[in-house]
């Protein structure tokens, strides 16, 4: 990756890295792993690139069948580090999950927009927000929660973790398949109703329980 893929990267990171000298601990960890997933991004382009040369295969075949596993696995690990190493409560696992996949999502973006910035448009902004954006953020927090989950879960733990991340692998192809057809506005709306589905989900569960909380008051 040449000087386009860098510097967004560090315009972008430097003052994040100067916010967390002053933030707060439950922002700090937020801010933390946006900068986390935003150098992944970087690190997996470097690794696409190579495997794009010695595969030897069109875009579509690299899109579809590649890059989903190389992209879902390596957001996963620090993801499934905080969780063994720090903390296994689902919600700052969810919250640590999602902050790389938006750090991924927002690099991925400007990356693609810095090298094709004479073609695309704000149309093009809000479907790359909508679209791949939101999906990998929905990718990475689905596996952080199902991984906050498994982590508790013992005898589910090796096999659990290998499902959520061949889930996240199979949704992610899924995603890229139908965007490089001519059906991609479909494709477009997947990311978007997980999304507010998920986000559905963890408005009842934190209803749920603030009743228990204050019944138990």
């Amino acid at each position: 990756m040449d000087a386009v893929g860098y510097s967004p990267y560090i315009c972008f990171i430097v003052p994040l890295i100067l916010s967390l000298f002053i933030l707060e601990k439950g922002t700090k960890r937020a801010v933390g792993f946006i900068i986390v997933g935003t150098t992944i991004c970087l690190f997996v382009s470097e690794l696409n690139g190579v495997l794009f040369q010695v595969l030897d295969k069109d875009m579509v075949y690299f899109c579809t069948r590649i890059s989903p596993v190389t992209e879902e696995i390596i957001k996963a690990l620090p993801v499934l580090f905080y969780a063994i190493f720090f903390s296994d409560d689902r919600r700052r696992v969810t919250q640590v999950a999602l902050a790389v996949g938006l750090g991924f999502a927002i690099q991925e973006n400007m990356v693609i927009f810095a090298q094709n910035n004479d073609t695309f448009d704000v149309a093009w902004a809000l479907i790359r927000g909508f679209g791949a954006g939101l999906m990998h953020s929905v990718c990475t927090m689905t596996v952080g929660i199902g991984i906050a989950f498994v982590r508790k879960k013992k005898k589910l733990f090796y096999c659990g973790t290998l499902a959520l991340m061949s889930l996240a692998i199979t949704y992610h192809s899924i995603y890229n398949t139908i965007v490089m057809s001519k059906y991609k506005y479909f494709g477009l709306a997947l990311p978007l109703i997980t999304y507010i589905s998920l986000a559905i989900g963890f408005k009842k569960i934190a209803k749920e329980a603030r009743r228990l909380r204050a019944e138990e008051e």
